[in-house]
């Protein structure tokens, strides 16, 4: 999910399943740069909790990952200038190519000088803030920002390794831009900071949710449920019957269905019509 969420947030139109068959190894039907963009971003984040978050070196071995048979300057500071563009009006100008080197210089040093006494939930929403003002690659910036945060969060606690902080970020994609933005006006990464730091909270909740759900008040039904379901999938009742190898609607809809939606481990696609041949379930 979080590498899903984060190719998309940057415009990879590929599925949650497809990106699933890329890498699980299935033929996949899309543009082959998508594809690729999959199979690096797959292999980067396989790494987390594994590389130095607080080493330009590293940074570099890994957008070199990141960015494999995409763009030329892979694992390298960008030579050109970089802006983003709403149509043909700039928005945004990054600085000067020349200035990149030193800039990530001081940002590491800065991360190096801190990282004892400034907390990880802020020190990491500071850099990711930082890293895309600097926007030191020709190419791969949001991705290689949002893997470096996990990265700096994972050699804190190992445990967000495995929290899609990036779904969060994807579901909100506009406030996300929005405050990058303000930062970029006010000169500070206040209110970026503080919307990481919601977004974090609300990955953790669901997982705490998820985790005190997962005890001995869940039945066996609704774990046979929830194994057969993927994150983000929506699923017919047909489908889940099929799964779960069932003959009665009337047993899927009372040992397995009701229970899950009641504790919020999956929702309606259409829950205004809850009735509806056209309903399906997805898994949170």
């Amino acid at each position: 999910r979080s590498i899903h969420s984060s190719l998309a947030i940057e415009a990879n139109e590929l599925s949650l399943d497809a990106v699933r068959g890329v890498i699980d190894g299935r033929a996949v039907v899309g543009p082959q740069k998508e594809i690729q963009e999959v199979k690096n971003a797959y292999k980067a984040y396989d790494q987390a909790g594994r590389f130095d978050p607080f080493s330009i070196d590293a940074l570099k071995r890994l957008h070199s990952v990141m960015t494999d048979l995409i763009i030329a300057e892979s694992g390298e500071f960008r030579h050109g200038e970089e802006g983003v563009f709403d149509g043909d009006r700039c928005i945004f100008m990054a600085p000067p190519a020349k200035r990149v080197p030193s800039l990530m210089e001081d940002l590491f040093s800065w991360m190096n000088r801190e990282k004892d006494d400034l907390h990880p939930l802020i020190l990491s929403s500071v850099f990711h803030y930082e890293f895309v003002f600097i926007h030191p690659f020709a190419d791969g910036n949001g991705r290689m920002a949002r893997l470096w945060q996990t990265g700096i969060l994972c050699a804190w606690n190992p445990i967000f390794q495995y929290l899609p902080i990036e779904s969060q970020i994807y579901a909100f994609q506009p406030e996300y831009y929005r405050a990058i933005a303000t930062c970029h006006n006010e000169g500070q990464s206040n209110s970026f900071v503080l919307f990481m730091l919601e977004k974090i909270d609300e990955t953790l909740d669901m997982f705490l949710r998820q985790t005190d759900s997962s005890d001995s008040l869940i039945s066996q039904y609704v774990r046979r449920l929830l194994d057969a379901m993927e994150y983000d999938v929506p699923y017919s009742a047909n489908r889940i019957m099929e799964l779960l190898h069932l003959k009665s609607r009337e047993t899927l809809r009372k040992n397995y269905i009701n229970p899950a939606l009641e504790m919020g481990l999956i929702i309606m696609s259409n829950p205004d019509k809850p009735t509806s041949r056209n309903q399906t379930y997805i898994k949170r």
